[in-house]
């Protein structure tokens, strides 16, 4: 970590680091498969493409026993299953409250960077009763282009007005260090989140990889002690 780095802000992903949606969002896509008379998704083969999109889910579970036409019908009920069902089972990643506490008590700012789309982020902060506690929630949606575009990065630190420069953005996607490096910003890849079998976020550039968040924890209380 370079000595001239001046923590101000922390961004999330928010599937899959800041929140463990996989439930909410595998009971909405087993809704809709059993509406089209596919068999239900196995929790453990789509949970590691939910960073990617409901699409990539869907592929994941059907694989090529449909077509486009079929994947699109099942991902349009599946996420109005999802719009109505945004926060049933989804939770905090255990250790992520205490995060959130260290970072508000030490002054600094935190947002949520997501290819998620608003009509499911806005409502999702809501209901954690997040919204009014985050300096920027940008979605996939918010911008012209989602991750790994740069945009999204920048228009988060214009809303919270901080540098690049001044910012951590923790993710559990290539897509979302990427992003991150091209603004500029510290990256830290999360371990605990919805990684492939076949990721290897040692090789994504990343300035360091977070096992937890009460790593996450750590990593701001030296950042801050630099």
């Amino acid at each position: 970590m370079s000595e001239a780095f001046e923590l101000s802000c922390v961004l999330f992903d928010l599937d899959g680091t800041l929140v463990d949606t996989a439930p909410d969002l595998i009971a909405c896509l087993n809704k809709a498969l059993a509406v089209y008379g596919y068999p239900l998704a196995e929790v453990g083969k789509v949970t590691p493409y939910i960073s990617y999109g409901a699409a990539a889910m869907i592929k994941a579970s059907v694989g090529g026993s449909a077509n486009d036409s079929q994947q699109a019908d099942i991902l349009e009920t599946a996420l109005n299953f999802y719009q109505n069902n945004i926060a049933e089972h989804s939770q905090f990643f255990a250790g992520i409250l205490d995060t959130l506490a260290l970072i508000e008590d030490e002054g600094l700012k935190w947002g949520v960077v997501t290819n998620k789309r608003k009509r499911f982020t806005e409502p999702l902060m809501a209901a954690l009763g997040l919204t009014a506690r985050a300096a920027c929630i940008v979605s996939g949606d918010s911008t012209a282009y989602p991750k790994p575009h740069v945009e999204p990065m920048l228009t988060a630190c214009r809303i919270a007005g901080v540098s690049p420069q001044q910012c951590v953005y923790i993710g559990d996607a290539n897509h979302d260090i990427i992003a991150g490096n091209n603004a500029q910003m510290k990256t830290l890849a999360a371990l605990y989140g919805y990684l492939k079998p076949d990721d290897q976020p040692e090789t994504w550039g990343a300035d360091a990889l977070i096992a937890s968040p009460g790593h996450l924890s750590d990593w701001i209380k030296d950042a801050l002690c630099r």
